[in-house]
């Protein structure tokens, strides 16, 4: 795609695309729900029927095998669609900004508070319920805010520049990892470990050279009880950030490309055809040169991800912006123009409502289930089902009267 391509700063036909807003809606959707307590459900009802594939499918696979790419799960693929978003919304909010008449220098000072805000909010979240500060920076906000002005960075260059960073980005990850000597003498217990076999061992959990990074960085900052880290649980590390930027940066060029003035068939198959690549290369990565692993965002995983990403955008561009099916998409835009306020919802009031849904409302439930002949086994497994539809009704309803008040969260 070439820069003459690009319509120029200012462009009245820059719009707001219904696909874009139904996206982030659906992403904000399955996170403010966390899929509507299915893996709980599922956890419930044990090995019956499809239940085992809904558990896998709503949890972030716990590692990856030497072929990992069988492990990805559902689930894993929502971090990537967020901050593929992120990527692809940057191009239209500096179009705004410069149509309002702000400098370069201006938009950049922004882009520097709102990386930090980013960054402060998930320190926040990861803090939420604790007697000290949690000075961890996996969440998603925080890695977001991390990359975000690196991001900004590229807003201006040619695709082909975009294209060489994501390369550099992969490449160089890759050698930090390859090249990582090994943690000499470290003893951690068999839940925090799994170690890959040969050629993968780089890439063992807890056990690779971004861990290592986090058992300096991270105890900088004062801990609980002075307490050292030596291991993130999850195996999620904070050098996460370097190649989900790869990720947020396929997602800016996404959005150049639908802005730019190629025709809507012309775009399709250029979303189509990157993901075909992408799926190439991260399958082929992921056989031989490194595993597939969401937790620890390998090369791999950001080119297999990145494939499902671009295609989900192209699906929804479709329906929604060439087929103008724009009217079944209202409940996502509802969500997706105020992600911040229910991605906060999610986080911080959806426990809350459970809690008290299920005290005030919970014999409404317990009739309705008796009316459809439910057993009362039948109604605690699925109990989790319903407490999450309706905390997230309640969130849904929030986001509504915010859209209807033209209410709009932002950094």
């Amino acid at each position: 795609m070439s820069a003459s391509s690009l319509p120029a700063i200012g462009d009245p036909r820059v719009q707001r695309l219904t696909s874009l807003d139904a996206l982030r809606g659906f992403i904000m959707v399955m996170l403010g729900s966390s899929v509507f307590g299915l893996h709980r459900v599922a956890v419930n009802i044990g090995e019956s029927g499809i239940w085992p594939l809904v558990k896998f499918h709503t949890e972030h696979a716990a590692w990856e095998t030497n072929m990992g790419w069988i492990g990805v799960s559902f689930w894993d693929l929502i971090q990537p669609l967020f901050m593929f978003m992120v990527g692809v919304s940057l191009p239209y909010s500096y179009a705004a900004r410069k149509r309002r008449g702000q400098s370069d220098s201006q938009v950049l000072l922004h882009t520097l508070w709102r990386s930090l805000a980013l960054v402060m909010l998930g320190v926040f979240l990861a803090s939420t319920g604790s007697s000290q500060t949690r000075f961890v920076f996996t969440n998603v906000l925080a890695q977001i805010g991390l990359g975000y002005t690196f991001l900004f960075l590229l807003v201006r260059a040619r695709p082909v520049i975009q294209a060489s960073t994501i390369g550099v980005i992969l490449t160089g990850y890759w050698l930090f990892f390859f090249l990582h000597g090994g943690s000499d003498g470290l003893v951690l217990p068999e839940s925090a470990s799994h170690v890959m076999e040969a050629p993968f061992q780089q890439w063992s959990k807890n056990v690779n050279a971004a861990a290592d990074v986090d058992r300096w960085f991270l105890n900088q900052f004062p801990r609980p009880g002075d307490e050292r880290f030596s291991f993130n649980g999850g195996g999620y590390h904070t050098l996460n950030f370097i190649p989900s930027l790869a990720t947020m940066i396929l997602g800016l060029m996404a959005g150049q490309l639908l802005m730019s003035r190629r025709d809507d068939r012309k775009k399709l198959v250029w979303l189509m055809a990157g993901g075909a690549v992408c799926l190439l290369l991260g399958v082929l990565s992921g056989m031989f040169v490194c595993p597939i692993v969401k937790r620890i965002w390998t090369p791999s995983w950001t080119l297999f991800s990145g494939a499902w990403v671009l295609w989900t955008l192209a699906l929804f561009y479709l329906v929604f912006d060439v087929a103008r099916l724009r009217r079944i998409a209202f409940p996502l835009v509802v969500v997706g123009m105020n992600p911040l306020a229910m991605y906060m919802m999610g986080q911080l009031l959806r426990g809350w409502l459970i809690r008290n849904l299920t005290i005030h409302g919970g014999g409404i439930t317990s009739g309705v289930a008796g009316g459809l002949g439910m057993s009362e086994m039948t109604r605690g497994q699925f109990m989790p089902l319903w407490q999450y539809t309706a905390a997230f009704i309640v969130m849904w309803l929030v986001c509504y009267g915010m859209y209807r008040r033209k209410i709009f969260l932002r950094i």
